[in-house]
């Protein structure tokens, strides 16, 4: 990879003119959120490096993840890779895990350049700022946080790297959503039965393959690090934390370490969250800061969420269409792809080949019993395996001409969802809708049709007219 941390990487958007820097001081309202915003929204989507915000010291970096390019460019692949190209080239990368990290001294990590353990002041540190007008409060969007299984302490792949949002409350308090099927959440309940405090470091300004791991829906015992270094075909750096006993990032721009209070639940939200809409207030648990470890001039990154597409939808995209797509082929090795880009995952496409007749439910019935899927995925989408699942005009085609709405169409209701979605009622509880449109095989009974052929030498013609149009750009 060409690059090891955030810095080293938005030195590589830059260079590949993917990021645009602001050098006149902005508001941190509503400036930060509004630049946020309108990124993924201009040509090539680029990153933003805002230099200088009223009232803070530190830099902020947006929109980090925010493109098809720049998610290209974090895989180290060409910035006009396409989206299928993308999730192939991510399922082979994949293949590699695990690759191990490796752990660099206190004092040679970056991160350590700075140490704050007295006096602490979030406000000294991050230039913070409400992502949406009617968020409770400044809340910390794309951070990694790290965390250990209380019962297993050094199981390495029981560690979990994973994200969540978080409330800034005080100058050393913040709040945490742990919903109830993230790992945190299992670490979390373990420490509340012994009513000890879980230690946990917030990992803010990270190499973008940490962040996309760290979002990435992998099973319970599997080590987000590991995966992390597959992708980059290198060890992860890692160091260990001032307390807990944690193992974090060593090139991150800033980590705050603390401990999730137990027993304790306090007033957390709204929050304007990734379906586009503000969750409600919850009850949530609190983190106490006790200690504030820092790159010299750090960096804080952020991420805007609001109505699709943002940052996170480019984030979310292919992290949550690969593990489902590994669990599906496991047990059915027909499955050619799965798109779950949309709404992290709360709607899936699945191209598969027909085995017999109702395969396509059944593949569907299987995506909702994964550990993704079941809380998170509410219309699934079963297509054949010549309709790309990637090319929503092919997927219309397939609705349009394969589904019979009296067979092929399935509700399951009170089934479990996702409580962020403002749809599920009561919040955490979906009905479940399943549209087969697969060509029917026996013993299914269907009209005889014919498909028509692609002409020759098309796939020569379209490498042709691709070249073309790439060496324009150039």
């Amino acid at each position: 990879m060409a690059y090891k941390d955030l810095r080293e990487f938005l030195a590589l958007l830059e260079k590949e003119n993917q990021l645009v820097r602001i050098k006149e001081e902005v508001m941190p309202e509503p400036d930060l959120s509004a630049i946020g915003k309108s990124a993924p929204s201009i040509e090539s989507a680029p990153a933003v490096f805002v230099e200088k915000i009223k009232g803070y010291k530190n830099s902020v970096a947006l929109n980090v993840h925010g493109s098809w390019q720049n998610h290209a460019l974090m895989l180290g692949l060409p910035k006009n890779t396409s989206i299928k190209e993308q999730f192939f080239a991510l399922d082979e990368k994949w293949s590699k895990y695990p690759i191990k990290p490796v752990w660099v001294n206190k004092e040679q990590a970056p991160v350590k350049e700075v140490k704050i353990t007295t006096d602490i002041n979030l406000f000294d540190v991050l230039p913070l700022f409400r992502v949406n007008k009617y968020d409770g409060g400044f809340y910390i969007s794309k951070a990694l946080i790290v965390s250990k299984d209380p019962d297993d302490p050094d199981n390495l792949d029981k560690q979990n790297a994973g994200t969540y949002r978080i409330q800034v409350k005080g100058k050393d308090l913040v709040g945490i959503q742990p919903l109830p099927f993230h790992d945190i959440a299992i670490h979390l309940k373990k420490a509340e039965e012994k009513n000890q405090p879980l230690p946990i470091a917030i990992c803010i300004g990270n190499d973008p393959v940490l962040n996309f791991m760290s979002s990435t829906p992998v099973e319970y015992a599997q080590s987000e690090y590991d995966f992390a270094g597959a992708l980059k075909g290198e060890p992860i750096e890692l160091t260990k934390s001032e307390q807990g006993n944690l193992d974090v990032p060593a090139r991150s721009e800033i980590i705050l370490e603390g401990y999730i209070i137990p027993r304790e639940r306090k007033i957390e939200g709204p929050f304007g969250e990734f379906p586009g809409s503000y969750s409600g207030a919850r009850l949530q648990p609190e983190v106490r800061i006790h200690t504030i470890t820092h790159r010299t001039n750090p960096i804080f990154e952020n991420l805007y969420l609001g109505m699709p597409w943002t940052e996170i939808d480019y984030l979310l995209a292919l992290n949550t269409s690969l593990p489902l797509y590994r669990q599906l082929k496991r047990d059915f090795p027909e499955v050619v792809a799965v798109n779950a880009m949309y709404t992290h995952g709360m709607g899936v496409i699945v191209s598969t080949k027909s085995r017999f007749g109702g395969y396509g439910k059944a593949v569907a019935m299987r995506l909702l019993s994964t550990p993704h899927g079941m809380p998170y995925s509410k219309i699934v989408i079963i297509v054949d395996e010549f309709v790309d699942p990637f090319n929503l005009e092919q997927v219309m085609w397939a609705l349009t001409t394969r589904v019979r709405v009296d067979k092929d169409v399935v509700t399951i209701p009170f089934a479990p969802g996702m409580p962020l979605d403002p749809s599920s009622e009561p919040a955490g509880m979906h009905t479940k809708l399943i549209i087969d449109a697969t060509t029917p095989v026996a013993p299914d009974k269907a009209r005889d049709t014919e498909l028509l052929d692609v002409p020759k030498k098309t796939e020569f013609w379209l490498n042709y007219l691709k070249n073309i149009a790439r060496s324009e750009v150039n």
